[in-house]
């Protein structure tokens, strides 16, 4: 799914890039220089389109050493860029899955007026290039309360009238699954598993949080966690009874070995 840091990629934002990250797109952008390079010789073949066309050779305020892995990051990463459009524009912003709603921030009721399917749609018109040439993203992923920015839901007290109102919009959904707020506690649920929280920050650059599943069955009347006993002895630690109401952790098994 599309969510905050694939919208700041493609549009450019790169202030969240490590220098081992611009290092590896820089190593992309020598080796597909040369495919280019390589294809423009074939006989019969259009001649590609370069993606380092009009990107800045310098950028300003940015070390020196660090401009051609922000280049071919900027290039790659572009509305209509080769690794922008290969694997990230057909991604949806919002899913539903039965009666769970998937989003990466949250809705609020003006995102559903507005359209989830016309979303969905702008947005992949946007990464793939295909909206006529802009180059900024759809207003409704931009700003604090934006779907892939939106903390209402998943961030201290929820606010579950608001949440009540905007499923009640969405015929047939019970409830909002949402990432992009880390849950020190692990996955939880609030508003009576209305709002259901999944970010543990498994990034090292987030949290380096442990593993979890959220497992949803029989149409949706079960819904577990899915962790191991490191998930529950950290859930211990971050002990919190207000945001589980109802989800429990499910531990795999225990398997007998014999030697």
């Amino acid at each position: 799914m599309t969510g905050n840091h694939e919208v700041m990629n493609v549009d450019g934002d790169f202030h969240f890039a490590t220098p081992s990250g611009l290092e590896e797109f820089k190593n992309w952008g020598f080796w597909y220089r040369i495919g280019l390079s390589m294809k423009s010789q074939c006989e019969g073949l259009r001649n590609p389109k370069d993606p380092f066309e009009a990107v800045p050779k310098a950028i300003e305020g940015v070390k020196k050493e660090f401009h051609e892995g922000i280049r071919a990051r900027a290039a790659a990463l572009r509305p209509d860029g080769p690794i922008s459009k290969r694997f990230l524009s057909q991604n949806p912003t919002v899913v539903i899955v039965g009666d769970s709603v998937f989003v990466h921030g949250g809705l609020l009721k003006s995102h559903v007026t507005y359209g989830l399917d016309r979303m969905n749609e702008e947005v992949r018109e946007w990464i793939s290039g295909s909206d006529g040439g802009g180059r900024r993203p759809p207003g409704f992923v931009r700003g604090r309360e934006a779907v892939v920015w939106l903390r209402r839901f998943s961030d201290g007290v929820c606010d579950c009238a608001n949440l009540e109102a905007v499923l009640e919009m969405i015929p047939g959904a019970k409830r909002m699954v949402m990432g992009h707020t880390i849950q020190r506690a692990g996955i939880n649920g609030a508003c009576e598993d209305r709002a259901v929280r999944i970010d543990v920050g498994l990034s090292k650059g987030c949290g380096d949080g442990l593993a979890e599943v959220l497992e949803i069955l029989d149409g949706g009347s079960v819904i577990r966690v899915i962790g191991s006993d490191r998930v529950v002895r950290r859930r211990r630690k971050y002990s919190d009874r207000t945001v589980e109401e109802g989800l429990k952790v499910l531990l795999p098994p225990p398997v007998e070995v014999k030697a």
